[in-house]
């Protein structure tokens, strides 16, 4: 099922991409919840994380460590939230399996 990351990495519309290997692309998000709020996508379309295989496992940990990654890149790394939202009662609203990287303002506990 195409979607709108599905179209951002085929380039078919513009993204502000930060990052991107064969697995995986960070980009800003268009309706940010923070002064910093990125997304990090599979290019592999996976529509939930709860409809990752096995054979996901590996890709599922690159996506972690790109995380990591953008983040100390930034100079995030001691601050800085993830989130993954599964399910449209979760908020997920596009069905393509991504990570919400959260930073520049204080985040409560707990969220939602």
């Amino acid at each position: 099922m195409e979607t709108i990351f599905s179209k951002i990495i085929n380039k078919e519309i513009p993204a502000d991409i930060l990052y991107e290997d064969d697995l995986s692309l960070v980009f800003n998000d268009t309706q940010p919840q923070a002064p910093t709020h990125l997304l990090i996508i599979p290019k592999k379309p996976i529509p939930k994380l709860s409809d990752a295989s096995e054979e996901d496992k590996a890709l599922l940990g690159h996506l972690m460590w790109v995380a990591g990654e953008i983040a100390r890149t930034l100079d995030l790394d001691e601050t800085f939230r993830l989130v993954v939202n599964n399910g449209a009662k979760a908020g997920q609203s596009v069905f393509h399996l991504h990570l919400h990287l959260l930073s520049g303002r204080p985040l409560q506990w707990p969220p939602g």
